[in-house]
């Protein structure tokens, strides 16, 4: 396994800055984010800007392990429909422009759309990851979905459900831990259920239970790290484990960004080291 961090906790904080940063601090790898209002948003990527995004990864040594390109697939205006669909495929257009040594990042999206629309809407989110996956395929980039709090997929069950019905090798599942410990599904029966789905992961911390809940920079809470990275590895998991702070932890008024990456790589490679886990 190796250990990524998620420029999801890094809105306002350039490539420049951000990439030198995780690889002096000893991440592996660092994820993407895309979405709009960063500064690393998918339209404001030039040709030029991605060269240089690029340049700065083989210089300080870190692997692109995702793209961040969270969108909705259940929206309901066709106009808004298509933009996001295009906005998608234009995650995977990256991928392919930064990818090294032949190994491209994979595009993390949430399904969007609310929990109770899971049994009416199954089979339009199917159609529309369809129209998704038949683009990623073409240029050999996996699509992982995310199961997370609010949204129509919330469970393991759901995501293997849906895996297993697209049926292709380029839908595979991101699983943030975090959004089923605080519904209280325990790891034990969360990671055997998802490695077998999973091409990427985010870890956080958390406390309480869904819905009085807060997300936290890890170290600031009790999630058990090293009884997390040994179940994953017993079950198989050789990829990226990507810390993510959540927007939550970003609305404080004092969030650091720098300064939390920092305490992730502390807390994380801690955990790695006492988990005996190799990196």
């Amino acid at each position: 396994m190796q250990l990524a961090y998620s420029t999801w906790g890094m809105p306002t904080v350039p490539a420049d800055v951000a990439i030198p940063h995780l690889a002096q601090l000893g991440f592996d790898g660092i994820e993407l984010t895309v979405i709009p209002g960063y500064t690393t948003d998918l339209s404001m990527l030039t040709a030029q800007k991605r060269r240089q995004i690029q340049q700065l990864l083989n210089q300080h040594q870190l692997t692109l392990s995702a793209i961040s390109a969270h969108t909705s697939l259940m929206e309901l205006e066709p106009e808004l429909h298509f933009a996001n669909m295009e906005r998608l495929k234009a995650a995977v257009d990256l991928a392919v422009d930064l990818q090294t040594g032949g190994s491209r990042p994979v595009v993390n999206t949430t399904p969007g759309g609310r929990p109770d629309q899971w049994s009416a809407g199954k089979q339009q989110l199917v159609d529309r990851l369809g129209e998704l996956i038949d683009y990623a395929t073409e240029f050999q980039v996996i699509i992982a979905l995310e199961p997370h709090i609010g949204v129509m997929i919330e469970t393991p069950q759901q995501i293997c459900e849906l895996i297993e019905t697209v049926n292709s090798p380029y839908l595979r599942a991101n699983f943030d831990i975090s959004h089923f410990e605080i519904l209280g599904l325990p790891m034990s029966e969360t990671i055997p259920l998802m490695v077998p789905q999973t091409a990427h992961t985010h870890v956080k911390d958390q406390r309480g239970l869904h819905p009085n809940f807060e997300f936290l920079i890890p170290g600031e809470g009790e999630f058990d790290y090293v009884t997390y990275l040994q179940t994953m590895s017993k079950y198989g998991y050789q990829g990226f484990v990507t810390v993510e702070v959540s927007m939550m932890v970003q609305r404080r008024a004092n969030y650091d960004p720098l300064l939390a990456a920092t305490q992730s790589y502390y807390t994380l490679s801690q955990a790695f080291v006492a988990a005996n886990i190799r990196r």
